[in-house]
């Protein structure tokens, strides 16, 4: 059902408004709307391809999406899940797969270690469970990567091999948990991550903008990073996600060296990432070419709570750990009445219907201030990209709730 005129130039309004001062404000972001059929009900970007920049943003830019990355990483891998290549629950196959995942040393809370005691299975990196953190996170394995310090964003695959934070299944903590589901995957594929999803996910559903390697075409439209200092000024940085833009397009041996991130790899103009939530609303089939990308067993498995024992992990707080890169958070999703929050696969379930979304609503987001939601029971998905650092910048918080609200504000209107 398509949005009203006063609720299209309500969603226009909130966008501008957004971005209406490119240094103190956002300078740049687009936001897209689909519903179940794949249509677009809103896609509308304002403000600057970047703060040192006189072009404005458009709805063709491309931008990094950092964790909104795992969404896709996860869609691949229940691909083979449900061919029967890879399996959920079978550590042995993990442990055959990336022995990396075994001998692995535990940072314990009192500051000893200890050897890893469990195996670590495919559902439990799907649901950061498995134990790895992000040194930006966490200030334990922070301070174990000291004097060199830890950088996930190389796009080394060196990078990612960190110790523990507990034991396999015992706790839950988001980190680099779905970049080893992504080489469970290409180690069973032979193919890397970024191949493996142009070929089955991303070719099938007709989107070329969307690569862990842009093309010179996405390059050419690639949206400035930004950092937002204490006193609120927004200025220009270098891209977190360098390597993979420097590479030499030609040479096949550089980006084979290029590490497939499937916890943060991706780039995508937004309106590419809002047909594959279309897919996920249309419980896995494509509503515009009718490819078949996973069955509606399976995205009902990616949607359900995989971690009942573990009801307050989002509640966990994050610490600045490194505040070039995040500004603390004291709860992910806060809900009133505080009940049962949960992770599918990939994802959150927050469990709430605080702006008019489901309770059975996903979500995610990514470091750079890109969020996306998912409401199959609604019909209705978005994404809100941005490129700021630090995490959860207020603005582009008020940005996203903002959107939400008023896209069901309209579809409330519309029926």
């Amino acid at each position: 059902m398509p949005l009203s005129a006063e609720t299209l130039t309500n969603l226009r309004g909130i966008v501008d408004a957004a971005c209406a001062d490119p240094t103190t404000d956002i300078p740049g972001a687009t936001v897209v709307v689909v519903d179940k059929s794949g249509n677009e009900l809103f896609a509308h970007a304002a403000g600057k391809r970047g703060v040192v920049s006189s072009e404005a943003m458009t709805v063709e830019h491309v931008y990094w999406i950092a964790s909104c990355t795992k969404m896709l990483t996860g869609v691949a891998v229940m691909q083979l899940v449900e061919q029967g290549v890879l399996r959920l629950d079978d550590g042995a196959q993990i442990a055959q797969l990336v022995p990396e995942l075994t001998n692995l040393t535990v940072l314990k809370k009192d500051g000893t270690t200890e050897p890893q005691k469990k195996a670590i299975t495919l559902r439990m990196l799907l649901t950061h469970t498995a134990g790895f953190g992000y040194s930006f996170f966490n200030e334990r394995l922070r301070d174990w990567g000291f004097p060199a310090g830890i950088d996930e964003f190389t796009g080394r695959f060196e990078d990612i091999k960190t110790p523990l934070l507990f034991q396999p299944g015992e706790g839950w903590e988001y980190g680099v948990n779905i970049d080893w589901a992504g080489v469970a995957l290409e180690r069973a594929t032979g193919l890397s991550l970024n191949e493996y999803m142009q070929k089955h996910i991303l070719q099938p559903l007709g989107l070329g903008n969307m690569n862990m390697i842009p093309t010179a075409e996405m390059r050419a439209k690639l949206a400035y990073c930004h950092f937002r200092q204490p006193d609120g000024v927004l200025r220009h940085r270098n891209h977190l996600q360098r390597a993979p833009l420097v590479v030499d397009l030609n040479s096949k041996e550089e980006i084979a060296r290029i590490f497939s991130s499937g916890g943060a790899g991706m780039f995508a103009k937004p309106g590419e990432y809002a047909k594959v939530l279309a897919v996920l609303l249309n419980d896995g089939t494509c509503p515009r070419t009718g490819a078949k990308i996973l069955s509606k067993a399976t995205v009902d498995e990616m949607f359900k709570n995989q971690i009942p024992q573990f009801p307050n992990s989002s509640r966990q707080p994050i610490p600045a750990a490194m505040p070039e890169l995040t500004n603390p958070v004291g709860e992910l999703y806060p809900t009133a009445g505080n009940p049962p929050q949960g992770w599918g696969l990939t994802f959150m379930l927050a469990n709430s219907d605080g702006t008019g979304r489901s309770a059975n609503t996903v979500h995610w987001a990514g470091l750079i201030n890109a969020w996306w939601w998912c409401d199959r029971d609604n019909g209705v998905a978005g994404i809100v990209c941005t490129q700021i650092l630090p995490f959860a910048d207020m603005k582009v918080l008020g940005l996203w709730v903002g959107v939400e609200a008023e896209v069901y504000k309209g579809l409330a209107a519309a029926k």
